[in-house]
C-alpha cells in the first residue's frame, strides 16, 4: 500500500503590519486607520545559497540585536517600512555611551547666588562727611554693581508697590554716585507709580527720595515742600524722625541754620527710645551747623510750614466797624473784597461763601469777589468747598446735595447729614452713616452709628484719614473700612486706634493689643496701654528707617 501524504495546507496570505502608533495614537473620534493595500507575496526563493552567492547576488547580512541605540533596518514591504517609520525614534545624531572605566563627569558647583540689592542698601554702613553731611563712597564699583542688579529686578517687577520701590532705591544709589540725571528722572517716576498705589507710606517714602536728588541738584524750595509734604504725622515716628534729618541737611547746604536745628532736635525728639545711629549722625549734623554759624551767622530766621509748602493765603474775613458790614482783607491788613456782607465763611478752594444784609440765602465768591453762585439759587445751608465739591441744602437742615463751582448738582441725593470731601470720599447720614465718592456712588453702606476715626497722635479725623482709612461704629463696637468700602476690621472691639503701620485693639477692660493691617492678630491685647503696644510695634517694624 502506497502511504498516503497528507494534503499540502493552502497558503495562508502573511499578515500586513500595522502600526501600533498608528492604531494607538487615532482619536476615538477619527475614521479607523486603513491598512496599506495587500500584495501578493513574493515566491519562495528556491535557489539554494552556493548557487545565489555563485551568481554575485549578495547573501544575507546577520540580524543586529536591537538596542535603544539602534534602529533595525526596515523589513521589505511598504507597510513594514511605515510602521517602522511611526513607531521608531528618529536619530539625528548618534547616542555616544560613556566607556564603563570612565568615571562619570561631576557637573560645575553652581556659583552662590548674588545678594539681594535692597538688603545690601538697609545694611549698608554709611558714612558721612563731616562738613558736607553727604554720604562718602568708598566703593564705586560695589555701588554701580548694586545699581545694575536693582535694574535686573525691575525687568521683572509690573505692579506699582514694586517699580515704585525698585525706581526710587535706584534713584538714591544714582545720587550718591553723583548721576543726578538718571536719578531725577527714577525718583520722578517712582512718585508716580507710588502715587498710583494710593499708600501714603509708600508715597511719602518716595517723595523724600525725590526731595534728596532735587537737594543735590539745587532746588531747594521744591525739595523743602517735598520733604514737608511727606512728613505726614500718620507715619510711624522713626520714618518721621528720618525725614527730619534730612530736611535738616537740605536747609544746612542753604544757610538756614535755625531751621536745620529744629529739625535736627525734632528728629531726637521723635525717637524715644535709644536709636545710637541717629544719635551719632545728629551729633554730626549739629557740630557741622555750629562750626557754619561761627563763620557765618545763624541766617534766616525758621520759615512757617505754609511758606515751605507754598501754600497760597487767601484773603481772611475782616469786619469793618465804620460799615458794620464783613468783607476780606489781604495780608497787608487791607480790605480786598469789600466789606458788603452781613456773614462770611473763610476761603476753601480758593472760594467762600457769603450773604447779604438783605437777603437770607448764600451766594459764592472768588477771592476777586466775583459772583459765582448768585443767592437766588436758594441754599439756606452751605458747607465750604472742598475737592471742587461742596455740600448744600435748600432747607438748611437736611436734603443736603453737593454741586460744583458752577452750580451744577453733581450728588442729587438728599442726606440728612453730611461730612466735606477729603481725598475724594465723604462721610454722608441716611438713617444711619456711610460713605459715597465724588460720583455720588455708595462706597459704604450707610449702616453704621458713626465714625469714631481716632489717631496715635491723639487727633481724631472726621471721618477717612489721609490714607483713606476710618473707624466706624456698629453698635458701640468698632472696625475699620478704607476708602473702598472694604471692612479691613470687623466692628467687634470696644475701642480701636489707627496706628500707621497697625491698628492698636482695647479689649474694653483696659488691656490693649494691636492687629496688623490685614486685621490679624499681631500682639495680645495684654498690655496696660496704648504706649506700651506702639513701644512693641515699634520693636517689631523692620521697615520703618528706609534709605532715603
Amino acid at each position: 500500500m502506497t502511504p498516503t501524504s497528507p494534503a499540502a495546507p493552502a497558503p495562508v496570505s502573511p499578515a500586513v503590519p500595522v502600526s501600533p502608533a498608528a492604531s494607538l495614537d487615532a482619536p476615538v473620534s477619527a475614521p479607523p486607520v486603513s491598512a496599506p493595500p495587500f500584495t501578493e507575496p513574493p515566491e519562495a526563493d528556491t535557489q539554494p545559497l552556493g548557487e545565489r552567492q555563485a551568481t554575485g547576488e549578495p547573501a544575507d547580512e546577520p540580524v543586529a540585536a536591537a538596542s535603544p541605540d539602534t534602529v533595525l533596518p526596515a523589513p521589505a514591504g511598504p507597510a513594514a517600512g511605515a510602521a517602522t517609520a511611526l513607531g521608531a525614534p528618529t536619530m539625528l545624531a548618534p547616542i555616544v555611551r560613556r566607556d564603563a572605566a570612565e568615571p562619570p563627569e561631576t557637573a560645575d558647583p553652581a556659583e552662590p547666588a548674588a545678594p539681594d540689592p535692597e538688603q545690601v542698601l538697609s545694611s549698608y554702613q554709611w558714612r558721612f562727611h563731616h562738613e558736607t553731611l553727604r554720604e562718602l563712597v568708598e566703593d564705586p564699583d560695589e555701588l554701580r554693581e548694586i545699581r545694575d542688579r536693582l535694574t535686573e529686578k525691575l525687568e521683572t517687577a509690573s505692579d506699582n508697590r514694586a517699580r515704585a520701590r525698585l525706581l526710587s532705591l535706584r534713584a538714591v544709589v544714582s545720587r550718591i554716585l553723583g548721576d543726578l540725571g538718571k536719578a531725577l528722572s527714577d525718583a520722578k517716576l517712582a512718585v508716580t507709580h507710588a502715587e498710583a498705589t494710593g499708600e501714603l507710606r509708600r508715597i511719602a517714602i518716595a517723595q523724600a527720595r525725590l526731595a534728596h536728588v532735587l537737594q543735590w541738584r539745587g532746588d531747594f524750595a521744591e525739595a523743602d515742600r517735598l520733604f514737608e509734604e511727606a512728613n505726614s504725622s500718620e507715619l510711624p515716628d522713626r520714618l518721621r524722625a528720618t525725614m527730619h534729618e534730612h530736611a535738616g541737611r537740605s536747609c544746612y547746604d542753604q544757610g538756614r541754620y535755625m531751621e536745620a536745628c529744629n529739625h535736627f532736635e525734632r528728629a531726637l525728639e521723635l525717637r524715644k527710645v535709644e536709636d545710637p545711629d541717629l544719635i551719632a549722625r545728629t551729633e554730626l549734623a549739629l557740630d557741622a551747623v555750629f562750626n557754619k554759624v561761627a563763620q557765618n551767622g545763624m541766617g534766616p530766621y525758621p520759615r512757617t510750614k505754609d511758606e515751605i509748602l507754598q501754600i497760597h493765603r487767601p484773603p481772611a474775613p475782616a469786619f469793618s466797624d465804620r460799615v458794620q458790614r464783613w468783607g476780606y482783607a489781604g495780608a497787608e491788613g487791607t480790605f480786598v473784597v469789600p466789606p458788603d456782607y452781613a456773614d462770611v465763611q473763610p476761603f476753601r478752594d480758593r472760594v467762600a461763601w457769603v450773604r447779604r444784609p438783605e437777603a437770607q440765602t448764600w451766594e459764592l465768591i472768588d477771592e476777586a469777589g466775583q459772583q459765582l453762585i448768585t443767592a437766588s439759587a436758594g441754599y439756606f445751608g452751605v458747607g465750604s468747598f472742598s475737592d471742587g465739591l461742596a455740600w448744600v441744602s435748600r432747607d438748611g437742615t437736611g436734603n443736603w446735595i453737593a454741586i460744583d463751582k458752577s452750580g451744577r448738582i453733581v450728588i442729587p441725593n438728599g442726606f440728612d447729614d453730611v461730612r466735606p470731601f477729603r481725598r475724594g470720599i465723604a462721610a454722608v447720614r441716611k438713617g444711619g452713616w456711610g460713605a459715597v465718592d465724588k460720583t455720588g456712588r455708595v462706597v459704604l453702606p450707610t449702616r453704621f452709628s458713626g465714625f469714631a476715626t481716632a489717631l496715635t497722635d491723639g487727633r481724631y479725623v472726621d471721618g477717612f484719614t489721609d490714607e483713606g482709612l476710618a473707624i466706624v461704629d456698629g453698635g458701640g463696637r468698632k472696625g475699620v473700612v478704607d476708602r473702598t468700602g472694604r471692612m479691613i476690621v470687623p466692628p467687634v472691639h470696644p475701642a480701636v486706634v489707627i496706628h500707621p503701620v497697625a491698628f492698636l485693639v482695647g479689649n474694653g477692660t483696659g488691656q490693649w493689643g494691636a492687629l496688623d493691617r490685614r486685621g490679624e492678630p499681631l500682639i495680645d491685647p495684654v498690655h496696660p496701654s496704648r504706649g506700651d503696644v506702639m513701644d512693641e510695634i515699634d520693636r517689631l517694624l523692620a521697615d520703618t528707617k528706609p534709605v532715603l
